[in-house]
């Protein structure tokens, strides 16, 4: 089994490479026609938060020692409009603002696909050593596992949703590279990684503090694998038919090691997050010092987020039902749709623990579907984070149907934008019902793949009980 396994490994890891440099030129091909592309002013691929577009509006502002927060332009990071500004106005090497960064995203992109194979690595490991610690490794015989952070990693760098997010000229691919670095650092151990990762991303957006709970129960429990129990069943089971010798006892132990909880690592966790919060909070303070300080930044920013106050039309939900609302029920649903998002944390959490990194991707996709001002960007790294778990969901159902909407809704929802916004032959419903179908077909995905992991999870304990 380990031959056979070796041997698909390295050679998936050939592939990979050789994919992975096909897909850095064709970004490369697209970002120099991206003008004609236009995917910029795309309201599917930018946001209020994430168009490069109102962040050089923003450093222009900032450029006439006016505050970037005046009018309503920019809403992001002064830390991202000190770094990414100056490359929207200047030229280096005969190449423009836009092309340049183009070429930030592109290497964001890289470096998170990087990352998301190597979680993948990880997760193949623990996945092969839990059934071997179970007992059940004979049954692989004749079956050769996936290896899913390869594929996960290639599905990332060829994602159209990824590929126009990259060469659409705003922060998606920033974004995503911190929260996939947050993951990655918490997998491998690398605490002050994973909680660098978690509080740049989460003061890049609100919305990654939920994440906190996966990173904790990976660092605590380490990474996914089988219900803890029936580790406990199977060392139980093991005593009664070994005599127990000193090496068992030992072997013993370290199984039932696995059921402890490392609150040491949690503790370094949040002390490192503390530090990196203190610098980035400083850091905010300089650059913000003569434009109204963190007070300011906090109100245009999260407090942005918060009160959705921008209604231009995205891909998410909640703009035009903000549009139809009465102002007196405004404050009352605001606190409705946010709350929704805290409503699933604890539910998922209690019985999805032995599982952060899956964790991981459903918050995701649940931010995805009811935050603020969704873009492809965000579905482009929850999918990529499913693929991890190509071996785990192997019997879901409804794939193909999936495939198809998702498929649907992408090449619909132009044509819908067009058609109201353009042309003038249709309305905002005809744009909100494509909305509405995405939304759906995310609600989808998430309840089959819950549904496919735990099926997942009741094979393992019946097998469990017939060995």
């Amino acid at each position: 089994m380990e031959d056979r396994s070796t041997i698909g490994s390295w050679r998936n890891k050939l592939g990979f490479w050789k994919w992975a440099i096909a897909s850095v030129f064709f970004r490369l091909i697209l970002t120099y026609f991206s003008k004609n592309l236009n995917l910029s002013s795309r309201p599917e691929v930018s946001t209020p938060l994430t168009s490069l577009r109102r962040l050089a509006e923003g450093y222009w502002l900032k450029q006439l020692s006016m505050s970037p927060y005046s009018g309503s332009m920019y809403h992001g990071s002064p830390l991202l409009l000190s770094i990414l500004g100056p490359l929207t106005v200047k030229k280096i090497g005969g190449l423009s603002g836009e092309l340049l960064c183009s070429l930030v995203s592109l290497v964001a992109d890289f470096i998170s696909a990087i990352l998301i194979r190597a979680t993948g690595a990880s997760l193949v490991r623990a996945y092969l050593h839990n059934w071997k610690s179970l007992g059940l490794d004979k049954l692989f015989k004749g079956n050769e596992v996936v290896p899913s952070g390869d594929v996960a990693a290639l599905v990332y760098l060829w994602n159209p949703f990824t590929i126009v997010s990259c060469i659409g000229f705003n922060t998606s691919a920033i974004e995503n590279m911190f929260v996939v670095m947050s993951l990655y650092g918490a997998s491998a151990g690398l605490v002050p990684l994973a909680a660098f990762g978690w509080v740049v991303s989460l003061h890049l957006s609100l919305y990654p503090i939920v994440l906190v709970i996966p990173v904790v129960f990976l660092l605590g429990y380490g990474l996914d694998a089988p219900p803890r129990k029936l580790f406990v069943q199977s060392n139980l089971q093991g005593e009664e038919k070994r005599s127990a010798c000193h090496a068992e006892l030992k072997s013993m132990n370290d199984k039932f090691s696995k059921t402890n909880f490392s609150w040491w690592r949690v503790v370094i966790f949040f002390l490192w997050a503390s530090v990196w919060t203190s610098y980035v909070v400083i850091m905010c303070a300089i650059s913000m010092k003569e434009y109204g300080g963190l007070g300011e930044m906090f109100k245009r920013t999260y407090g942005f987020i918060l009160a959705i106050e921008d209604l231009s039309p995205n891909i998410g939900v909640l703009w035009y039902f903000f549009a139809e609302v009465f102002d007196f029920f405004r404050n009352f649903f605001l606190i409705v749709f946010h709350v929704n998002i805290l409503f699933m944390i604890l539910p998922l959490a209690i019985r999805l623990n032995h599982r952060p990194c899956f964790l991981a991707f459903l918050y995701l996709a649940v931010s995805s579907m009811l935050k603020s001002y969704p873009s492809v960007g965000d579905s482009a790294l929850y999918m990529s984070l499913l693929v991890l778990f190509v071996n785990e969901l192997a019997e879901m159902q409804f794939t193909f149907f999936l495939f198809c909407g998702y498929v649907g809704i992408s090449l619909l929802s132009p044509v819908m934008h067009n058609l109201w916004i353009w042309r003038g032959t249709g309305n905002a419903n005809f744009y909100f019902a494509t909305a509405i179908g995405y939304a759906c077909f995310q609600i989808i995905l998430v309840v089959e793949s819950v549904s496919a992991m735990l099926n997942h999870d009741r094979k393992i304990r019946k097998l469990c009980n017939k060995v």
